[in-house]
């Protein structure tokens, strides 16, 4: 069974980031549910963020519809926030974390607005989301990530620890959501 699937895009970006992804999920026959977030430029913080997903979701699926979860980057925070503070969890199927500081990044501290400083290396909004996060593992989880990413330094902050792992060679952040290596993983990984 194929469900629909909602990609998140992450910081200073639009849907129109997740567009390859998009294309070769409908080209496999899935529904695909685009979401741009707004402000994304960090302002507000990644729980505003989540609020709008679940917003957004609450919306567009019919109440007992499960659906998947893809969130490149912020967007994947965004994703996890929804999951595991707002019950989420009850209506995700599978859930595929790409290039997500699940950890933090130390670039976050080049810049100085509530999503930015959520998202520093160890923050206490990283440190409270992981409190509880192995949640999560009664999904599907697949973190993807690249080890010459840097944007998420360090690079290993975008594997969650348990769930599915796949490292793909990608040297930019940015091009990870385009990267066709990437791209085959999340159809096989969703099924389709």
């Amino acid at each position: 069974m194929k469900y629909p699937v909602i990609p998140v895009h992450g910081l200073s970006d639009t849907s129109a980031r997740m567009k390859h992804i998009e294309a070769a999920l409908r080209n496999s026959g899935c529904t695909v549910l685009p979401v741009s977030l707004e402000p994304s430029s960090g302002k507000l913080g990644i729980d505003d963020l989540a609020q709008q997903l679940k917003s957004f979701i609450d919306t567009k699926v019919e109440p007992h519809q499960m659906i998947d979860l893809i969130g490149f980057s912020m967007g994947g925070l965004v994703g996890r926030y929804f999951l595991q503070r707002l019950n989420g969890i009850n209506k995700v199927r599978h859930f595929i974390s790409i290039s997500t500081p699940h950890n933090g990044t130390w670039v976050a501290y080049l810049l100085w607005n509530k999503g930015a400083k959520q998202m520093r290396y160890k923050s206490s909004f990283i440190t409270e989301l992981n409190s509880d996060v192995l949640k999560l593992e009664s999904l599907k989880v697949t973190s993807i990530w690249t080890p010459f990413d840097l944007m998420i330094l360090p690079a290993s902050s975008s594997h969650l620890y348990f769930g599915k792992e796949i490292i793909v060679k990608s040297i930019l952040h940015s091009q990870m959501v385009s990267n066709k290596q990437l791209i085959k993983a999340i159809v096989i990984e969703l099924g389709l």
